[in-house]
């Protein structure tokens, strides 16, 4: 797999996904000299390269940078991918883009306008990333918890629901990159069914409790 971005969320999944024995290549805005460190931590099945030979390292791509950093995503390389979308909008940070204050697009379907050649699914963005890693459990067990996806293509979906599997996680079906907003900051979903940040250790979410979130959003 490939990383565009490896700030919190991303290196914890980073962290999961060599667990789980996949292969990451990591990458950051600043060079993958910079990420010498992650990368001797995380051990053989990791590697840092510039962003256009990440996001090309696999059939799946996680993309885990601020919104506003989305006009610098290396397009042609993600093309053929499917996407992983972790990132969330924060005016604060990304400035204000009008169509998502205004409610006419998801920031997923703006990063979908930028990665035109590419399939984005929504996933990740809802749990802090210590509770990220805190709460993954094997499949079968009785304290799994379950996080949200959005997208548009069954199939990106479903190689998406798999790699969330097999990193420790359930999924609970969002709907569609339209319908992202249900699990945009500040809904019932996002952080919350996981516990406070206070607690590190967080706070298992099952199926009934993410669905339950999601069907409170209001717009």
């Amino acid at each position: 797999m490939g990383f565009v971005g490896s700030g919190q969320i991303g290196t914890a999944l980073a962290r999961l996904a060599v667990g789980a024995g996949h292969h990451v290549v990591l990458s950051n805005s600043r060079g993958p000299h910079t990420l010498a460190d992650t990368v001797a931590e995380l051990g053989p099945r990791a590697s840092a390269a510039p962003s256009g030979q990440a996001a090309a390292a696999g059939g799946i791509a996680l993309v885990a940078v601020p919104v506003s950093a989305f006009p610098d995503l290396p397009a042609a390389a993600l093309a053929g991918r499917t996407v992983i979308d972790t990132c969330n909008y924060g005016p604060e940070r990304d400035g204000h883009i009008r169509e998502l204050d205004e409610g006419r697009l998801t920031s997923s379907e703006l990063l979908q306008r930028y990665l035109p050649d590419a399939v984005v699914v929504k996933a990740f963005n809802t749990i802090y990333y210590q509770h990220l890693l805190a709460l993954a459990r094997p499949a079968g067990a009785a304290d799994r918890s379950c996080l949200p996806i959005a997208g548009d293509s069954g199939p990106a979906k479903a190689a998406v629901s798999g790699f969330i599997g097999s990193v420790g996680y359930g999924v609970v079906d969002a709907g569609s990159l339209a319908g992202s907003w249900r699990q945009a900051t500040g809904t019932p979903v996002w952080g919350t069914p996981y516990g406070p940040y206070s607690e590190e250790d967080g706070r298992p979410a099952g199926e009934d409790a993410i669905r339950a979130a999601l069907a409170a959003a209001t717009r």
